[in-house]
């Protein structure tokens, strides 16, 4: 689900002026508190850089913002649903399980079919959010890997442990300060990311759901020699403020310097997709003429699939025989709402006279 109309200066200018008109519709992450809120909302107003909008509060959920407690983003009419959102936030931390949900006498099944209706994803899925964003976010900010475990709600260390090794591919103890690589979680209107940067170039930017993160990244980590801080440096706030104008419908125009590991053939592929404009869908076989390699659209199609920078090397700007989507790492309907996201930079045809 995503947001494309009206613009990011209309919502700011109804946030502003406490507009209810788009509550329940559209929804405000704000950067500096990690907070999101209806646009409504009574709260003082923050700047616009701090801003981005959703269309969902399931996207503020996976993008890592938790709920304003003053305008309640997460009310809902449904009784079974606002009694497990007021139990989750009070207590966000706690590992929720089906048993919880059957000990206070409420079906799982319908559970999750009515926070899919309301929200996009279930209770169960909506509370992990809430603890790794937590986790992760302390991490982050240098914290003890202990504090870390107990802001994600994890009881058990070796169960913390895993959680990070599974999104990272490296124990949150093996995590430096100082070292090449930093990472930082990125928020996103499609939901969060993992990016990875060196102070001088991007290496990696993925959706945190991407089965294929944890090797991603352990093939970071050789190239770094194990050294992996999580944190902030210039490469990825550009990154940041880049991928923002680009949702938002403003500009999609990067020029971060990147480097992630491949062989010859796959940098050209990687190139070339960077050389098809936004708004435009190309094929395997179109990108395999490009490269004055017609015989080779399966190794292109590999290639393709070996990306590790999303959106900046815009592979989901290749489909199928007759424009028909393909495959994905970050999940097909992510690939139709960034195409869909792109319509809005689609040049328009030529005149011919």
């Amino acid at each position: 689900m995503l947001m494309t109309t009206p613009d990011s200066d209309t919502l700011y200018e109804a946030l502003l002026a406490r507009n209810p008109a788009y509550d329940g519709h559209i929804f405000v992450g704000v950067r500096s508190t990690g907070v999101f809120c209806r646009l409504s909302c009574p709260a003082r107003k923050p700047k616009r850089e701090n801003c981005r909008f959703f269309d969902s509060a399931a996207a503020c959920l996976g993008a890592g913002f938790r709920p304003c407690k003053r305008c309640n983003p997460l009310a809902h009419p449904e009784p079974m649903v606002a009694r497990l959102i007021d139990a989750l936030e009070a207590n966000p931390t706690h590992r929720w399980s089906e048993a919880d949900i059957k000990a206070m006498g409420v079906d799982p099944s319908t559970l999750r079919r009515a926070f899919k209706r309301a929200f996009g994803l279930s209770f169960l899925e909506m509370a992990r959010h809430r603890r790794l964003a937590a986790g992760f976010s302390t991490l982050a900010e240098g914290g003890r890997v202990i504090d870390a475990q107990l802001d994600a709600g994890f009881d058990s260390p070796d169960a913390f442990r895993q959680a990070v090794t599974r999104l990272l591919g490296l124990p949150p103890g093996q995590l430096r300060s100082g070292g090449p690589l930093t990472a930082d979680w990125i928020a996103t209107p499609l939901g969060p990311m993992i990016a990875v940067a060196s102070q001088h170039a991007l290496h990696l930017l993925e959706f945190i759901d991407r089965k294929g993160l944890p090797k991603s990244l352990q093939r970071l980590l050789k190239d770094s020699h194990g050294q992996l801080a999580l944190g902030r440096n210039d490469v990825i706030d550009r990154m940041e403020a880049q991928l923002t104008r680009f949702f938002d419908g403003t500009e999609a125009r990067f020029d971060i310097p990147l480097r992630q590991p491949g062989t010859p053939f796959q940098q050209d592929v990687w190139t070339a997709l960077q050389t098809i404009p936004a708004g435009t869908r190309r094929s395997y076989s179109d990108l395999a003429t490009i490269l004055n390699r017609p015989e080779a659209v399966r190794a292109v199609a590999r290639a393709n699939g070996a990306n590790t920078i999303a959106i900046l090397v815009p592979c989901h700007r290749i489909t199928g025989a007759g424009g028909a989507l393909t495959g994905y790492g970050g999940g097909l309907w992510r690939k139709d709402q960034l195409l869909k996201t792109e319509l809005s930079y689609a040049r328009p045809p030529q005149e011919t006279s």
